[in-house]
């Protein structure tokens, strides 16, 4: 079987009902998208296919034979980073950091389609992502100023909302 992964051609041998995740990760190599829960629940797998965001814990590779798979390798380089994970490093937003492979897929995903996102709109998009230690304030943060061009150095006084968001973007 062949799948195209961050716009490279891989023949893989793996049974059409493999996770995509476990063969991207041991196949390939590409180990910055994490498994976290392996039900779809918490979003540390995500990755996009045909630009669209999905959980690949649970994604069969056989179902996406012909697609464009992205991983977090895909999006930015040593030499550049995307404006995203810029955005990430400036507002501290990673705390362990193992979600935010994750956080950073859903988040570039949502501003392909929406360059100036709401708090609903993030709310929405990032829904499907947990954050257990509770950065969805600065998580926010990052993602408006990528939505402003106001990738800045992060200052925890100049925005009071960090901790108080907690939650907030999170369903359930």
């Amino acid at each position: 079987m062949e799948i195209t992964v961050n716009g490279k051609v891989h023949t893989i041998e793996a049974e059409s009902d493999t996770p995509l995740l476990w063969v991207v990760r041991e196949q390939l190599g590409l180990t910055g998208t994490k498994f976290g829960c392996g039900i779809a629940q918490c979003g540390a797998c995500m990755m996009h296919v045909n630009g669209k965001p999905m959980k690949t814990c649970v994604l069969p590779v056989g179902a996406v034979a012909g697609a464009e798979i992205t991983t977090i390798e895909g999006i930015g380089g040593q030499d550049e980073l995307h404006p995203v994970q810029q955005a990430w490093i400036d507002a501290q937003v990673p705390q362990c950091g193992y979600c935010q492979s994750g956080q950073i897929m859903s988040a570039v995903a949502l501003l392909a389609t929406n360059d100036d996102p709401s708090d609903d709109d993030i709310n929405r998009a990032m829904s499907g992502n947990v954050c257990r230690c509770g950065m969805y304030g600065r998580i926010r943060t990052a993602i408006k100023r990528v939505a402003e061009n106001q990738v800045a150095i992060y200052d925890p006084k100049a925005n009071d909302t960090q901790s108080s968001n907690a939650g907030e973007m999170k369903n359930g």
